[in-house]
């Protein structure tokens, strides 16, 4: 085992992430070259995995519990939360497993293709970014910022320029997304008022008017 690989792994950090900084902080007397010529040896050894420029995770031997891909997405690209067909899923509201991992940021767009997965950073404009995201437990002592479902169908509405309410209605959801009509009936919209005014879009504020109505939440 490698030294670098031995020190981390004994420090056993939650799901065996870890960035440059912990690598200051355990050798500390190294220059910085010596400390990448460290990083280097111990990744062509697959000890450890680069999932990005100063972003690493041990090897699968060497850590004690896996990264949830969640966790993961929000220290790749911050600041964000998990939504889109992400979001859906984990709701329960699309049948099919989501094998890249879909997130909303105020930042640039930017896909990771990583030794874990692939992750995609969609940029969305907002005046609260977090209207609509709830902090959720995804794992023992691990949490992240997930969209509510009405948040993950406003991301994608906004996202999807040529969706509108009055040309595509339901069928987006029910025949693109694949949600189930019941599903979307039981939808709740307590932070309708709260999305609409953070993403300050009439095109979105129209579309989750119109979903609000056609599913019985009607005022």
């Amino acid at each position: 085992m490698q030294t670098v690989t031995e020190r981390v792994f004994k420090l056993a950090p939650p799901g065996g992430l870890f960035d440059e900084t912990v690598i200051h902080n355990l050798f500390p007397d190294s220059s910085d070259g010596a400390r990448a010529l460290l990083v280097h040896r111990a990744c062509q050894e697959g000890e450890i995995l680069r999932l990005k420029p100063g972003l690493f995770v041990l090897g699968p031997p060497y850590r004690k519990c896996e990264p949830h891909p969640f966790v993961l997405a929000a220290v790749l690209h911050a600041p964000s939360h998990i939504s889109l067909e992400s979001a859906l899923a984990h709701h329960g509201l699309i049948p099919e497993a989501v094998y890249q991992v879909s997130s909303v940021t105020l930042g640039r767009s930017r896909e990771f293709s990583t030794p874990l997965g692939v992750f995609s950073f969609r940029r969305v404009t907002a005046r609260a970014p977090r209207a609509g995201v709830e902090a959720v437990a995804v794992a023992r002592n691990a949490w992240a910022f997930i969209a509510s479902p009405l948040r993950a169908i406003a991301d994608a509405v906004y996202l999807n320029k040529e969706i509108t309410w009055n040309r595509n209605g339901l069928g987006y959801l029910t025949e693109s997304l694949r949600i189930e009509e019941d599903d979307l009936r039981s939808l709740p919209f307590e932070a309708l008022d709260e999305i609409l005014d953070s993403l300050c879009n009439r095109r979105v504020q129209a579309y989750l008017e119109g979903l609000k109505g056609a599913v019985g939440h009607a005022e």
